[in-house]
């Protein structure tokens, strides 16, 4: 991340993985509405799935590989209220890929009236054993790619 606004495109971001659920009240604070620290689980389970799904586990990148992921920094914009039992999508998509960190982003869609509640984006890190940066190895680039 340099500072640098990315020009705007009207073009998405390749699709990687979606999931839909209802929200339930574990998700909801007290007026039923949607708290707002409740997206961050979701989007971490599906980032996880889609790594997952890619023979890039988590726990064990360092013993294969020698490099791991951390996160770096999460933004989430809340763009509309989303409700006790509103069934709700969210979709990965692949943002920038830079040297040593990837930036994944997501969009939260209500699915009774296709409105996008919320934004997000969750930038990726490459590292080493002992927590430097690493170029983002051959492997993940390919799996970003494909």
């Amino acid at each position: 991340m340099t500072g640098i606004p990315e020009p705007a495109t009207d073009e998405r971001p390749p699709l990687l993985r979606e999931h839909t659920r209802r929200l339930s009240y574990a998700d909801t604070d007290p007026a039923g509405i949607l708290y707002y620290a409740a997206w961050f689980p979701r989007m971490e389970a599906l980032q996880t799935e889609w790594l997952f799904l890619q023979d890039l586990r988590q726990d064990t990148l360092l013993e294969r590989f020698g490099w791991w992921t951390v996160s770096r920094a999460t933004h989430c914009d809340y763009l509309a209220a989303a409700r006790l039992f509103d069934e709700i999508t969210i979709e990965l998509r692949l943002g920038r890929i830079g040297t040593s960190s990837v930036r994944f982003d997501f969009e939260m869609w209500r699915r009774a009236d296709e409105t996008l509640v919320a934004t997000a984006s969750n930038w990726l890190v490459t590292v080493s054993a002992d927590q430097r940066p690493v170029r983002i190895p051959e492997i993940l680039r390919q799996c970003l790619a494909g």
